[in-house]
Order: structure tokens, then C-alpha cells, then sequence
């Protein structure tokens, strides 16, 4: 009668140990040893299951917020040189353009269309303070800085408290809107026919141009006298 074969653990803890030793630690290590089994969880309720799938979106989502670039603040803006002009595009022929397009876009808005040339503070002076003055003509007329006077250029940036403007020498200047009073003219449309008709003059005082236009077009003016300029 064939005799059964030995198990394997068997073996190796009897060519470590004497043959009583290896025959207890087999029986009460590796035969007769406990087996813990986890309970059964409970089945879940509705609430459960949609509060694990609601923090399981949640959860996704916040990692793929994480994944997204943020946009740069203004002081890294300033530190990689984004806000600034490139010497070589510090042209005054490149911008003339802009110019242009802005003369039809301050027509469009002032409704200077067919005969009507004639805009005065009630009609068009809200449409005026929060028009876009990028591509205007602007030029000092009035400062409390009498080096400024005569400043002329056309407006690429127009900030919170300056207008960046190129002038024709091909020179960007940066003028301050405090205490300066502007100047700007939009031609007007010509017909067949008749001749020239003459620009309409705006004067505009840059304090109350100290804001983006989407703010300025919420304010009040009001009419006040400057002793400063």
C-alpha cells in the first residue's frame, strides 16, 4: 500500500526543526489555522449610494479643475513683459488702421449717418464717455504739467489712469489722465457731390475717463468746474 505523500510545508519545517517539533507547528500553524472572514456589509440604501455617486463627481471634477491652466495674474503678466509693445511694433503707420476703424465705430455709435451732424452733451455725451477710445487721435490740449500740451498720438492702450499712445515720430508715450483735458475729432462722412463737411471736435477731461468703459457707462457726471487745468 502505497503510503501519501508528505506536504510540502511539512518538508521544509522538518529540515529545520526535529520531526515532533515540525509535526506541532504544521498541525497548529498550517493545518488547523484560523481563517478570518469579514462579515457581509448590508446592503446599501438610496441615500448612500447617491451620496458616494454625488462625492465620486465631485471628486472627478476637482481633478480636472486641477488639470486646467490657470490664467496668469497681472504681476506675472508684467514679469514676463505681455503688457508691453515690442520696439519693432512701436509704429505709427501700423496703427492708422486701427484708426480708421475706430472713426466708423464712433459714427455707428453717435448715429452720424446721413444729414444729421449735430451731437450735443444730453444726446450723445453718455454713448461718448463709455465709447472704446482705442484707435482714437488724441492730443493735450490742457495739463497742469505744461510739458504735456501738444502730446498727439494714437491711443493702443488705454488703462486705468494713462492713455498709451503712439505719436508720428514713432515714439510711445504713456500720459497720465489726471488733470489733462483731451482732444479728439471724427470726420464725418462725405457725399457725392458736395464738399467737405468739417470734423466734430470732442474735448474730454481724463479724470472722468478713469475707469474701464463697461464701468464708465454705469456712472453719473456731473458738470463741475477744474481750477486745476
Amino acid at each position: 500500500m502505497a503510503s501519501e505523500p508528505i506536504p510540502f510545508p511539512q518538508t521544509l519545517l522538518a529540515r529545520a526543526h526535529s520531526p515532533a517539533t515540525a509535526a506541532t507547528h504544521y498541525t497548529e500553524r498550517v493545518a488547523k489555522r484560523p481563517l478570518y472572514v469579514r462579515a457581509t456589509s448590508p446592503t446599501p440604501s438610496a441615500r448612500a449610494v447617491r451620496r458616494r455617486t454625488l462625492n465620486d463627481r465631485k471628486e472627478r471634477s476637482r481633478k480636472r479643475s486641477q488639470l486646467k491652466p490657470r490664467p496668469l495674474s497681472a504681476a506675472k503678466k508684467r514679469a514676463l513683459g505681455l503688457l508691453e509693445i515690442p520696439k519693432e511694433q512701436q509704429k505709427y503707420n501700423i496703427y492708422k488702421g486701427l484708426h480708421g476703424l475706430w472713426v466708423g465705430y464712433m459714427r455707428e455709435i453717435l448715429g452720424l449717418d446721413g444729414e444729421r451732424a449735430f451731437v450735443t452733451a444730453q444726446s450723445g455725451g453718455q454713448m461718448l464717455v463709455s465709447a472704446d477710445l482705442h484707435g482714437a487721435i488724441l492730443e493735450v490740449v490742457r495739463s497742469r504739467c505744461v510739458s504735456r500740451v501738444g502730446v498727439k498720438g494714437i491711443v493702443v492702450r488705454d488703462t486705468k489712469f494713462t492713455f498709451e499712445i503712439i505719436m508720428e515720430k514713432n515714439t510711445l508715450k504713456s500720459v497720465p489722465k489726471e488733470h489733462t483735458v483731451f482732444r479728439f475729432e471724427i470726420p464725418l462722412p462725405t457725399e457725392e457731390g458736395k464738399d467737405a463737411r468739417k470734423p466734430l471736435v470732442f474735448e474730454i477731461l481724463g479724470e472722468e475717463f478713469q475707469a474701464r468703459a463697461p464701468d464708465r457707462a454705469n456712472r453719473k457726471f456731473k458738470m463741475h468746474y477744474q481750477p486745476d487745468i
